[in-house]
């Protein structure tokens, strides 16, 4: 079963954009070797840590995002840790968190469908109903002062 993943690899300083890049199609060799796909990658470039890690106060930062399986982020979470370049890497299983927000919205449109039939409404909202008009960007009402504050 693919399911997605987001890994984030934090590269010494003292390497080079060559080893940068070395790592990077290391990770690709990977997944393409073992049948996952990845979707994209970005170089963050060199940041600032948030706090020092060993003697290293910055690093390079590299996300990627994977399709694949647990078996292709196991090993590359392997080769990661044998890395002398890599100072830390985070994996993320990320599709989880998008079927709980969509099994979240999907109850609620579910729950409004049968109060609005229960109330005699048609089951989904019609074009323009329940549109509020827009506040007045300019004013805000918890500021106004009525004649009796002035008192």
């Amino acid at each position: 079963m693919n399911r997605k993943y987001e890994l984030v690899y934090i590269v010494s300083p003292d390497a080079s954009d060559d080893q940068v890049n070395d790592l990077h199609t290391q990770v690709e060799a990977i997944v393409q070797r073992m049948g996952a796909q990845l979707e994209k990658t970005e170089n963050w470039g060199r940041r600032k840590l948030a706090y020092e890690i060993g003697r290293h106060k910055e690093g390079t930062y590299v996300l990627e995002l994977i399709n694949g399986n647990g078996d292709v982020m196991k090993e590359i979470d392997r080769r990661l840790k044998v890395s002398d370049l890599v100072i830390r890497h985070l994996v993320v299983r990320i599709d989880e968190e998008q079927g709980v927000v969509e099994r979240m919205r999907n109850r609620r449109t579910e729950t409004s469908r049968r109060r609005r039939v229960a109330r005699g409404l048609p089951a989904d909202r019609q074009p323009g109903e329940g549109q509020r008009g827009e506040p007045d960007e300019d004013r805000d009402e918890r500021f106004d002062i009525g004649a009796e504050d002035m008192r």
